[in-house]
């Protein structure tokens, strides 16, 4: 699995403008101290903002804000928004994947890989990420662990 540099980098943007929600933060800023380097993180802001998990002013005060609650934008979705599908293999999607013979059964393999990537980032939100899931209540968080309630894979 391929975790992509704009996926990387735009969850580290998210994180950065959930710690400061208070005011717009500069893709400058944000770059800085995140080490991202500047231009990429401003293709990768305009990807956010077209799926609604930012908002911009532009102006002297102007900057990015989170478009909703932290706690309502998962890892899964970031990655959608800035990489289009979750998951693929040669560029296609692993839904319609069929192989002959011995290796009939690897597609499910592949899709079963996907489906518990989706189940797991798409349940950590950018809230649960900041100071190791401080935001989700007292004491630390274990981000891989089945939330309560959750049906467990058969």
């Amino acid at each position: 699995m391929h975790i992509s540099a704009k996926t990387d980098y735009a969850v580290r943007a998210l994180v950065e403008l959930a710690a400061d929600g208070g005011r717009p933060l500069t893709c400058e800023g944000i770059a800085s101290s995140q080490e991202i380097p500047f231009r990429f993180l401003k293709s990768v802001f305009g990807d956010l903002r077209r799926a609604g998990l930012v908002r911009s002013q532009r102006g002297c005060e102007g900057g990015y804000w989170l478009g909703r609650d932290a706690g309502l934008i998962t890892l899964a979705e970031v990655m959608v928004a800035v990489d289009g599908d979750f998951m693929t293999l040669r560029g296609e999607r692993l839904d319609a994947l069929d192989y002959p013979g011995a290796a009939r059964q690897l597609p499910s393999v592949w899709r079963a890989v996907q489906a518990a990537a989706e189940e797991l980032l798409g349940r950590i939100t950018v809230a649960e990420l900041l100071d190791g899931g401080a935001a989700a209540g007292p004491g630390p968080v274990d981000l891989f662990a089945p939330r309560a309630g959750a049906v467990a894979p058969a």
